[in-house]
Parts: C-alpha cells; structure tokens; sequence
C-alpha cells in the first residue's frame, strides 16, 4: 500500500548545478514520513536534469518526480508542480538554497496542530560565497496566530517569499492564476494570491531555511523595460482583490505592500542607474499615487503605530517618511554605504 504523503516539496530548477545537490541532499533526508519532492526542471541548459535523475535513480525509496519541460518561467514552473502534487500540504525551496532536516516535520506538526491554513518558520539568510550568516529573520512569533479575518494587516509582517513556509494544498490548488505573471516580485505577487483565501496562518520560531544570497541573482539584475509588466501584474491582483468580498477588506494591505515592495525594494535596486534613477523614482510615485493612493495615509506605515504594534515594521515606516520627503536618494546613499561597510544586509 503507498503510504500518505503528507507533504510535496516543489523544486523549480533551472542553472543552479552547482548548488543543486546540497539542496536535494538536504530534500531526500527530511525527517517526515511521506514527502515527496516535485523537481521542476524549466528548461535547464546546464546538467540540472542529470543531477536530478542521478537522485531519482539512487534514492529509489524517496518519492521523487522530475518534471521536464520547456523553458516558461518559475511562475509557470510551480503551477506545474502543484497540479502534480499529492500531499496534504505543499511547501516551496529554492534549488540554491536548503532546508534543516526537520523542516517539513515541523512545519507539518505546527500546521496540523493550530488547524492553519499556513505554517511560516523562521530562516537565515547567508552569502553564498562566504556562507557568512546576514541575519536571522522571521523569529520571535512562538504562538502567534493571525486570524486574516480579523488582523489581515498582519501579513505585513511576513516575508514574502513562498519558501519557509507551508501550505494546505487545497488553498494552493484552488489559487486563482495571473494571464500575465510578472517577472519580477514574483514570490510577492503569488503569495497575495494565496492570502486572498487564507484564514489562519500560524508560527514557529525556529530558522529552518537557509537562503542563499547570490550577487548574480535577478533581483540584482533588475531591467527598466521590465517594471512595466511587474506593475501591470500588482494592478490585476489588485483588482482581484477587489472582486472579492474577504479581498475587499485587504485592500489598503495592498497599497501598503505595493509601496514596500515597489517603492522601496524596487527603487533600491533601480538605484543603480544613476543617470535615469531620478525619472524612475518620479515614475514610481506616480505609478504608487495612482494605483495605490492609500499608501500615503495608511496607519500601517505611520510611526507611532508602528512603535505601538508588535509586528509592525518600524523600519518601513521610517523609510515611508523619507520617501514622502523626496529625501530618498540621501537615505539609498547611507543605506548601501551601510551595506559595504559592515557587510550585513538589512532586510525589510
């Protein structure tokens, strides 16, 4: 009889070979009885899918499937790999990152413990190169519950990306799906999409990913003829939102995190080109005022609340300020020199 797979690990794949086996060494060792790992080969031109065979055929009683497939994108890549999934639960890894041995038992037991629609643990985050550990990040929150009908602000708070985290597989598999998907602000913009029929979302304190930093990743590529298609995608998940009636309520969480994660994150690493980051930035706050006017008032991005609020993000509010100042270069220019300096990365 085939035992019950409680969780499905999705992997997508793609030019990471050199990375590839420490992350499915870390997969096919998990503790949890009944996972299975989704690898989602998108095209690789490199030896990915050797290396993902060579795993299948030595780990013969690991349920492992290979999806082999034309190159379409890590959007289109997961898609894939839910339709496939079998488990009760379904959590993402990054195939240049890895996971502790216990991350799926963990995960498991706290989602089926609080009954949740997700279950968030905490991670590192680690230069690639030097393996030298940046910051400890999404700890702190022991028994903390966030009721989406209730305190939907909350998931302010939580790092956006679809790694260190667990998803009842049902909510992933009845998910509603972008025409267009951005290239960019991917992980953000899929992960709305899952909290617009979340209810519950629990925690664990424990840093169980590590996720690798590497300098030539696409966030640190970003293109200006790519913003358009990025800010096209956030409008249509906004209007979403609005269609919906639990969406309805979220709707100044969405400006909120079209500022964070388009006029900070974003602008950021625009901040490069120095020659047309000043049309940029006259660009976005337009692009933020029009789409996503209640950013500008938004309690969630004043001070005091946050100095109130447990959770909430000082640090945004404080940059929130700058931003509304037109003092934001003066505060990128302090900012990376602090980056460069003391070689540590602050995550917002």
């Amino acid at each position: 009889m085939d035992k019950k797979i409680k969780v499905s690990i999705i992997v997508p794949v793609y030019k990471v070979e050199k990375y590839l086996r420490r992350s499915m060494d870390s997969l096919v060792n998990q503790t949890l009885d009944g996972v299975e790992i989704i690898c989602i080969n998108d095209g690789s031109p490199d030896n990915c899918l050797q290396i993902l065979k060579e795993y299948k055929e030595k780990y013969t009683d690991k349920n492992i499937v290979i999806i082999d497939k034309k190159n379409e994108g890590v959007w289109k890549g997961r898609f894939d790999g839910i339709r496939a999934a079998t488990g009760e639960y379904i959590t993402f890894t990054d195939s240049d990152d890895y996971v502790t041995l216990d991350y799926a038992e963990k995960l498991y037991n706290a989602a089926k413990k609080d009954n949740s629609d997700i279950s968030v643990s905490g991670f590192y985050r680690v230069d690639t190169d030097t393996e030298h550990i940046y910051s400890t990040e999404m700890t702190g929150f022991e028994g903390k519950k966030i009721d989406m009908n209730v305190n939907p602000e909350e998931i302010l708070s939580i790092n956006t990306a679809l790694w260190n985290k667990l998803y009842k597989a049902e909510l992933l598999k009845n998910m509603k799906n972008l025409e267009n998907p951005p290239r960019i602000l991917d992980d953000m913009m899929f992960l709305l999409l899952v909290y617009l029929n979340t209810k519950t979302i629990t925690f664990i304190n424990d840093p169980l990913y590590y996720y690798m930093v590497r300098q030539d990743s696409i966030m640190g590529q970003i293109k200006k003829e790519q913003i358009e298609s990025t800010e096209r995608a956030m409008v249509d998940i906004k209007h979403i939102y609005e269609q919906d009636e639990q969406g309805k309520k979220m709707l100044e969480v969405i400006d909120v995190m079209a500022f964070l994660h388009f006029g900070i994150s974003l602008m950021f690493r625009m901040s490069s080109d120095k020659e047309n980051f000043k049309q940029v930035l006259k660009d976005n706050r337009e692009y933020l005022n029009k789409e996503f006017p209640k950013w500008r008032k938004s309690k969630y991005l004043n001070i005091t609340y946050s100095l109130k609020h447990k959770g909430a993000n000082l640090k945004v509010a404080i940059v929130k300020k700058v931003y509304v100042l037109h003092l934001y270069k003066a505060f990128l220019a302090v900012y990376k020199w602090i980056l460069n300096t003391f070689k540590i990365d602050i995550k917002w």
